[in-house]
């Protein structure tokens, strides 16, 4: 019988470690860049309206091509079959929806957040919690398969216990929102998505 073939899954691969790190080493720069660029409301949220529609829609690419998209559409599409290739492309379709329906009030009202508009046309104190239950919800779903994903990996490359990668990896995250604001979140979507695009496998 033919010998197997052997992997190098969950070996350490220092050519893999360097650029890892120096991907981080780069999208860490861009959140100090950002951070000092990041001063008002605007620049916070909507990266004060800096960023081209080409590299927006990078950007949302690259937010889609995750590992929480990956794990989630291929867990569905093994349980419910073909049924489950509409989660695929059902946010696709009601994206663009959803967009042409906020986006001219939001802009109107000078807010940042659906949830802003809500609280501004109606009271605001049930508004906002009903809007953050929801989004802590939706988060936390999404996040799960996001976060088993990206510690997975720390764990494959750098043999860490699985709960440590979960913490770097949530520290990295925190910190390229939290001090970058929108401006390094869309820098470092959009450089994943040339990344994802470029490493491709040739047909």
């Amino acid at each position: 019988m033919p010998q197997a073939a052997q992997t190098a899954i969950g070996t350490l691969n220092p050519v893999a470690v360097v650029f890892f790190l120096l991907f981080v080493a780069s999208t860490l720069g861009i959140t100090y860049w950002a951070a000092k660029r990041t001063r008002t409301t605007k620049e916070f949220y909507a990266a004060g309206r800096s960023i081209t529609g080409f590299q927006n829609g990078l950007a949302l690419a690259g937010d889609y091509m995750s590992a929480a998209s990956f794990l989630g559409i291929a867990g569905i599409v093994s349980t419910k079959g073909y049924d489950g290739l509409i989660y695929s492309v059902g946010w696709l379709v009601g994206w663009p929806i959803i967009m042409f329906l906020i986006a001219e009030p939001l802009r109107n009202l000078g807010k940042y957040t659906f949830s802003d508009v809500v609280a501004y046309r109606l009271v605001a104190r049930p508004i906002r919690a009903a809007a953050a239950f929801g989004s802590l919800v939706t988060v936390l779903f999404y996040l799960i398969a996001q976060m088993v994903g990206a510690g997975t990996l720390f764990r494959l490359m750098f043999g860490l216990p699985f709960e440590l990668a979960l913490v770097l990896v949530g520290i990295l995250m925190i910190a390229y929102v939290l001090f970058g604001g929108m401006i390094a979140t869309t820098w470092v979507q959009i450089i994943k998505a040339v990344l994802l695009l470029a490493a491709r496998p040739s047909s």
